[in-house]
């Protein structure tokens, strides 16, 4: 039975689901149709560039929380290390506490990451910049700051993928605790 959807953003998640456990070449028509309960002619009514659409849309969708919740409050806040604790349980909750793929990476190590460059590369880069920005107002140097915020990013990228391997999120929250301490003391 089809499943009424009445705006495209309903679809999203269901969509990120379905990327995450079979990545985009492994996603078939069929396999979004089943998940979604759309079925072909509904799915490309709301994504008329078909599947390459669908994963531009889910991006954006995941750009767009990451803007709200992670990004923006790095470069804004008056108190950078708060925030940046607050970052980390952020993503922890976002990821599963390591039991969520994160699929801007999936795609990034995929086959597809040549199709998505450009989304792919502006996400890293707004969450090192961002996260650099906070490490620096909190008295790093420059220099510093942007490793060490590229360390952390890095850091979660691959504590997800060693939880996930090994199923053992426990592991993805000591990586993450290891990588506040070191983000939130000061220089």
């Amino acid at each position: 039975m089809a499943r009424t959807v009445t705006e495209r953003s309903d679809v999203l998640p269901l969509l990120a689901e379905v990327f995450r456990e079979h990545g985009y070449e492994g996603a078939s028509l069929s396999l979004i149709s089943k998940a979604t309960g759309l079925g072909k002619g509904s799915l490309y009514h709301f994504f008329p560039g078909g599947k390459a659409e669908m994963v531009e849309a889910v991006l954006a969708e995941i750009d767009g929380w990451f803007e709200a919740n992670v990004f923006r409050p790095l470069r804004e806040a008056g108190d950078p290390a708060a925030v940046m604790a607050s970052m980390f349980t952020t993503v922890g909750d976002y990821f599963r506490s390591g039991r969520r793929v994160c699929l801007v990476g999936a795609l990034s190590l995929s086959d597809a990451r040549d199709r998505f460059a450009g989304a792919l590369r502006d996400y890293f880069a707004r969450w090192v910049q961002a996260l650099a920005g906070a490490l620096t107002r909190m008295g790093h140097e420059p220099e510093t700051a942007g490793a060490l915020a590229e360390e952390a990013v890095g850091g979660i990228q691959g504590a997800v993928v060693l939880a996930r391997a090994l199923d053992r999120p426990e592991v993805f929250a000591r990586i993450l605790s290891g990588l506040r301490e070191r983000c939130v003391s000061r220089p």
